[in-house]
């Protein structure tokens, strides 16, 4: 077969060298074309990898609640009323509503400067009471210790959780924390475990510059009777977050005298919704991308095609006298596009590795930033192997193209016009 003639190959080859300066530029073409697009469909991926890092460790299908001021009167209540959530709501919602996973309430505690105090140290942090559960809503790497569980909240013991950065602040590198007392906002706190979030963003304040206690203990000791502002839910899979949005919404509607119509007194958002607007934030930049790549290795494939045909019209005697000698038309045709075809994928292939080896570069680079590349929007810029088939199969593609046009315009040539020619 043609595609196992070595000797056909070799002449093919000989034939691209003997115009050296030619091909180059021509190859030139096509080489920046592919390089352009794998680049371009790298550093689009480093971006989307650096975005959902600073996520990564939520829970996809949480919704987060918080209350506002009424927007419609209701049952004697004037519009503009100013309502909080209660222990109650917790109660209904776990009973009534379906397809809850986990859920948490949040209240936070502001003490002023310098609230947490150990020893001769002290700083200014975010006291956060939460559920336990709310470790599954926003994933922690527990450095040392443990995380706050049931029994803490039910004896609502005064235990607490701190972040990494509050650990470095109040105790040396030698010191081990855990078990040891920290008073916030007046009152003594025994630290059972240090934590630091997965991810980048979290709710309320810096995780890393947090103080975590138990919901029930803080709601106690900052007398906040049995209320709250902000509430976390996470669906089981599978389950519709914004079914589950929606029925909670209803459900604190109705067990504080708010309007069923009422869309301004209860203020939510979903995590879900983010991970949407980003889906199609990258599909409409890998779009673009693949547009202007392409585009860019056409004009490249164009260069081709248009040095085929001079090629062709240089070696109009040759085509006529072997086609007076019995060359078939498959040969003819065979030989220019497979003289298109080498000249575009040794290019192509030679674009495609450079692309690869810059992006590695990149990466690297980006790796031996430490911390500081770490909370960047760009991380890990690669592309992927089925991408790199399918550049490879469109580099092909316009090689063969490429070929095609002048092929045909071979073919057209009559052996005796061609054997005539000067």
């Amino acid at each position: 077969m043609f595609l196992f003639d070595t000797d056909r190959w070799v002449e093919i080859w000989v034939t691209i060298t003997r115009n050296k300066t030619r091909s180059l530029l021509t190859g030139f073409g096509v080489f920046w074309g592919i390089l352009m697009l794998v680049i371009l469909l790298g550093s689009g991926n480093g971006f989307k990898n650096g975005v959902l890092k600073n996520v990564d460790g939520f829970s996809t299908n949480s919704a987060f609640f918080f209350s506002e001021r009424t927007g419609e009167p209701y049952k004697g209540y004037k519009k503009g009323r100013y309502w909080q959530m209660r222990n109650r709501d917790l109660e209904t919602i776990q009973k009534r509503v379906k397809g809850v996973r986990y859920i948490s309430p949040m209240i936070m505690q502001w003490g002023g400067q310098n609230n947490v105090v150990k020893g001769q140290k002290f700083g200014t942090y975010n006291v956060r009471g939460v559920y336990s559960e709310y470790f599954n809503i926003e994933t922690q790497h527990v450095l040392e210790g443990r995380l706050l569980n049931e029994v803490d909240m039910i004896e609502k013991r005064k235990v607490c959780v701190i972040g990494s950065s509050v650990r470095e602040a109040l105790f040396t590198q030698q010191e081990d924390p855990v078990g040891q007392y920290i008073r916030v906002n007046g009152i003594y706190y025994q630290v059972v475990g240090v934590i630091k979030p997965k991810p980048r963003v979290s709710i309320g304040g810096r995780t890393e510059e947090s103080i975590m206690i138990p919901f029930k203990t803080l709601q106690q000791t900052s007398n906040q009777g049995d209320k709250f502002w902000f509430l976390c839910a996470t669906a089981e899979d599978g389950y519709s977050c914004e079914k589950m949005m929606e029925d909670i919404k209803d459900v604190l509607r109705s067990q504080n005298e708010i309007s069923p119509t009422d869309e301004q007194a209860i203020s939510s958002f979903t995590i879900a919704k983010q991970f949407e607007t980003f889906d199609l934030l990258f599909t409409g930049i890998n779009i673009l991308v693949w547009l202007v790549g392409i585009g860019t290795l056409l004009a490249g494939v164009i260069g081709v095609s248009n040095i085929m045909m001079v090629t062709v019209r240089e070696r109009t005697r040759e085509i006529g006298v072997r086609r007076a000698i019995g060359a078939k038309p498959w040969d003819i045709i065979s030989q220019i596009m497979s003289e298109s075809l080498l000249l575009t994928s040794i290019a192509g292939l030679l674009g495609l590795s450079v692309g690869v080896f810059l992006l590695d570069l990149v990466d690297k680079a980006l790796m031996s930033g430490g911390e500081a590349s770490n909370d960047s929007f760009f991380s890990n810029p690669e592309i992927h192997i089925g991408t790199a088939f399918a550049a490879t199969l469109v580099l092909l593609v316009c090689g063969l193209l490429a070929g095609l046009i002048p092929a045909w315009r071979a073919m057209q040539i009559k052996a005796i016009d061609a054997i005539r020619e000067e």
